[in-house]
């Protein structure tokens, strides 16, 4: 039940860092290597090469960050707000080496 109750947590904070336009915080939860990945069917398992609604690495990340932060970003005018909420957070596999396999849903408003 910990590292269920610290995966809820997790994304918890992921979701407090977009609902406040904290993004940096949200990049830096990301390892090194992280991806950002929402393929259009859940039969998909790679996001190289194919379809997806959003697939970013830290880098890409960086440059729409920087893109929504600059002063003339008119997309951003109205200032608009989100919030998330997450549910059904489901373990699939939990690794040795600390590795989490987790599902969940989200809503977004």
């Amino acid at each position: 039940m910990k590292i269920q109750h610290e995966v809820e947590q997790f994304l918890y904070k992921q979701s407090a860092f977009l609902d406040t336009k904290n993004w940096q915080g949200w990049i830096d939860l990301f390892a090194p290597d992280g991806i950002y990945w929402m393929p259009p069917d859940a039969s998909y398992k790679t996001w190289d090469g194919q379809p997806a609604i959003f697939a970013e690495d830290k880098n890409l990340m960086t440059v729409r960050m920087l893109r929504v932060l600059h002063p003339d970003a008119w997309s951003q005018r109205p200032l608009w707000g989100t919030n998330h909420v997450v549910s059904n957070v489901c373990i699939r596999k939990a690794a040795k080496n600390g590795d989490v396999e987790v599902t969940s849903r989200f809503h977004m408003m």
